[in-house]
């Protein structure tokens, strides 16, 4: 799993089969996970034409058939209809087909960048369309092909046309999973300060940042992100641009929002200290906007795709509180209400989206870790009881029972100088057995985190860090 290079777990032991099988689920976990980056990384996105019907019904009923060499020939000769012939072009090359017809045929890539930087503004916007629909194609051979445009696909994404400023960068991010070559290409050219440039001026400019953003996390989801693009990227004004976005737009959607916290979430995951983050109030922002939808979610309101918005900011809370300095902790956390929100979150996916509820323990794991004022919190708000009934369902829960043990022991010598009886309303709940340390709800207790501690052992076995016991 992704997180476990930030977990602190079991060193490996010695031993025959149990290492054999061990060995044999890392390699099958690596084969996922390199299946899983590979989807993610040949995912792109097609905007459509506004006309796209219309452009349909001119397709099937026009004479003759627009194969790729008749298109070309007629925009070499033609003066007037160019615009037609593109747009009939650009419905061509969504053949696969067709597309690799077109980059085989001479000269072909070299009269649709003129097309593409020509007077014409009709003209360049449908030439960009044909580029765009080369991009999404399935065949690796292809970006490399339209490595003649780039440039000026990055030159005009500082150009004030929302509609072509889109066209562009999606153009681009299509571009970016297909090749190495393409890659450095793009590096070398300017991409990373293209991007951050483009946000800064279109930043009230929604649809443009969304697209940027895209394209971005296209480029950090590469095999070779950590070494060569992240550094750049971090040392960019990308960063302070990304949490300015992360907020949704009532009017707008969620769209944004979730491009931009992938974004932070491959940056989050792939450095080690995460200072410059943490730095720009990374933690402090998220953590605020979990606040926020964990209430949203409370009332009720469960928006179509929230949950894509929630999945990114957990993973990028969990591992930045990972690598928080313990001293800086409540410099960053500033809301006393997040446990309250995660543990919300919690009930609200449970049984709907179970990885997302297992994601958010794991960040209220983390968040308890080393804070016995959030340890307190859990207590305060009453919420342990909740969390004890959910051990069933969640396969791995770690807490630091230490402070929580001493904060129950406390609890019971308050209620002993007060001479609690044992028949005080909420005398049912499981947290009030334990406080009094009825032994039939003590041995339940022991045997449930007992449980959860020994399968969260299986889980993460073998590696070479700290363990829980020694954390205690």
């Amino acid at each position: 799993m992704w997180r476990l290079n930030k977990v602190r777990h079991k060193a490996g032991r010695p031993g025959g089969s149990l290492e054999e099988l061990r060995l044999k689920r890392r390699e099958n976990e690596r084969a996922l996970r390199q299946a899983r980056r590979d989807r993610q990384l040949v995912s792109k996105r097609l905007l459509l034409n506004e006309d796209e019907e219309q452009l349909d019904v001119s397709m099937d009923t026009a004479p003759g058939g627009h194969d790729i060499v008749s298109l070309l020939h007629k925009l070499q000769h033609s003066g007037t209809d160019k615009e037609a012939h593109l747009k009939a072009l650009s419905k061509v090359l969504r053949d696969p087909s067709a597309q690799l017809t077109f980059i085989k045929h001479e000269n072909s890539m070299h009269l649709l960048v003129g097309l593409l930087t020509g007077s014409n503004a009709q003209c360049r916007l449908q030439a960009v369309r044909c580029l765009h629909e080369l991009s999404h194609s399935s065949h690796t051979n292809v970006a490399p092909a339209c490595l003649p445009a780039t440039p000026y696909l990055l030159t005009y994404l500082s150009g004030p046309s929302t509609k072509f400023t889109e066209l562009c960068l999606y153009t681009l991010g299509n571009m970016c999973p297909d090749s190495d070559v393409v890659r450095e290409k793009l590096l070398a050219q300017g991409i990373i300060p293209a991007l951050a440039s483009c946000i800064e001026n279109q930043r009230h400019n929604l649809a443009v940042v969304e697209a940027a953003a895209f394209t971005l996390s296209q480029l950090l989801q590469a095999r070779d992100a950590p070494e060569k693009i992240i550094p750049m990227v971090l040392k960019s004004t990308l960063p302070s641009h990304l949490l300015s976005v992360l907020t949704p737009d009532p009017q707008f959607g969620l769209a944004p929002a979730i491009e931009c916290a992938w974004c932070l979430h491959y940056l989050i995951c792939s450095t080690e200290d995460n200072k410059e983050l943490l730095a720009q109030g990374a933690l402090s922002q998220c953590s605020s906007l979990l606040v926020s939808l964990g209430g949203a979610v409370t009332e009720g309101n469960k928006e179509d795709g929230l949950e894509l918005l929630i999945w990114p900011l957990l993973r990028c809370v969990g591992n930045l509180l990972s690598s928080c300095p313990v001293e800086d902790l409540n410099a960053h956390l500033s809301d006393a209400h997040l446990p309250a929100s995660l543990c919300a979150l919690v009930q609200a996916y449970l049984h709907t989206l179970p990885a997302l509820a297992r994601e958010t323990v794991w960040v209220l794991n983390n968040l308890t870790a080393h804070s016995t004022e959030f340890c307190s919190t859990l207590l305060t708000l009453n919420l342990v009881p909740g969390l004890i009934q959910l051990l069933p369902s969640l396969s791995v829960v770690s807490w630091k029972w230490r402070e929580l043990r001493q904060q129950l022991e406390r609890t019971t010598e308050r209620n002993g100088d007060q001479g609690t009886s044992s028949n005080v309303p909420m005398s049912s709940k499981p947290l009030h057995h334990f406080v009094e340390k009825e032994p039939r709800c003590l041995g339940i207790v022991s045997l449930m985190f007992g449980c959860a501690e020994l399968l969260m052992g299986f889980q993460l076995f073998g590696q070479e860090l700290m363990t829980s016991a020694e954390l205690y």
